[in-house]
């Protein structure tokens, strides 16, 4: 018993060590291995959470505060038939994405902090609907959390569709670390998986379990405000907030416990612990931490010829240090940092559009391409 408890213990001081190591020997560098010019698209936006790109060119922009934005060949339309937002804190109208055949069925998808249920306050919801002009139409709530609370905070909220046209959301912990982000019979601190109708997916890994959220695809997250398909594989990638350190990034598994709170990389926000753990059996690494925290928001992969230098990286953007960050993966393994776009603002979105161009959403500007150099 003695020799498989001290394996148990070396195996997880393996785990911990390579995590630290993989941290503290990559550092941002700040020196972009291209040049480029950052072109305006949208001017004039407040918080611009979520954005979405039509066929045809346009554009569709969540604004934090309750607007969805309409922009097209440089006019701004504002479209009404949103449902009730509750704005409070980091909570309001966030994240926007097509349906993977948008062409076809025209269903247009939709995160927001909603009052609406059991308790005062809001928590996070997902719903469906169709643009008819200038208007939504055709609305179905499709899943909404519970129970309401007042709290400010942790409210998720990014979307994403995998291979086989199934639909991520998330929901941070509400503020909640100590109740939500390990009960699978309650809300918050996790990443959800459904139907593009909103039904539970039979094989959803809690499906059938007494009391359980079906509807949960993992558990044990903060704040996930990062959500993407791996373009090779196929995989959901997803970061979160940490505390003060340890943001993640994780490659999401079917019911599977990525350890908020009882495992992590960060300490309180005075430098206090509240755990002394960052491994726990039963319980996931990341695959990457940043400690300090970059506080990061939005995140896209690379497959544009238009970067060839940037292919197949990972863009991550960041609200603390206003920049994003250009993750070089190797081995399975993050090997470069690199920091662009510096001092613009607050990054809150960044994808990769139809045309190949990568697109930021800053807060307190708007939205802006990067276009390399020749």
């Amino acid at each position: 018993m003695k020799q498989i408890k001290f394996l148990i213990i070396a195996v997880f001081s393996s785990i911990v060590t390579y995590a630290q190591q993989a941290e503290s020997t990559v550092k941002a560098v700040d020196a972009p291995s291209i040049t480029y010019t950052v072109v305006d698209v949208v001017t004039e936006l407040n918080i611009p959470w979520g954005m979405a790109f039509l066929p045809g060119g346009g554009i569709l922009i969540a604004e934090k505060a309750g607007e969805l934005i309409y922009f097209n060949e440089g006019v701004k339309t504002n479209v009404e038939g949103l449902p009730e937002i509750y704005v409070r804190g980091q909570g309001g109208f966030m994240d926007l994405e097509l349906h993977p055949n948008y062409e076809d069925n025209g269903w247009i998808y939709f995160t927001f902090a909603s009052s609406e249920g059991e308790g005062d306050g809001g928590f996070t919801a997902i719903m469906r609907a169709k643009l008819d002009g200038a208007s939504l139409v055709q609305k179905e709530l499709l899943y909404k959390g519970g129970p309401n609370t007042k709290k400010g905070q942790h409210f998720g909220l990014r979307i994403e569709f995998d291979n086989d046209g199934y639909l991520y959301f998330s929901i941070g912990d509400r503020g909640n670390r100590d109740e939500n982000p390990q009960d699978i019979t309650r809300d918050g601190g996790k990443i959800y998986r459904l139907h593009d109708d909103g039904k539970i997916p039979v094989d959803n890994p809690f499906v059938g379990k007494e009391g359980a959220k079906s509807a949960i695809y993992s558990y044990g997250h903060r704040n996930p405000q990062g959500l993407v398909k791996h373009y090779e594989t196929g995989e959901i990638w997803e970061h979160e907030h940490g505390p003060k350190g340890g943001d993640e990034i994780n490659i999401i598994q079917k019911g599977k416990n990525f350890g908020w709170p009882v495992i992590s990389y960060g300490v309180n926000y005075d430098g206090t612990s509240f755990t002394g753990k960052t491994a726990n059996p039963g319980m996931e690494q990341p695959f990457f931490f940043w400690a300090p925290s970059i506080a990061p928001s939005g995140m896209t992969f690379v497959t544009s010829d238009i970067y060839p230098d940037w292919k197949g990286n990972l863009l991550v953007g960041s609200l603390k240090f206003k920049y994003i960050e250009r993750l070089v993966i190797d081995g399975g393994k993050v090997v470069k940092r690199e920091i662009i776009l510096k001092d613009l603002g607050r990054v809150r979105n960044v994808r990769q559009g139809p045309d190949g161009f990568i697109y930021a959403a800053l807060e307190g500007k708007g939205i802006v391409k990067i276009v390399p150099n020749k």
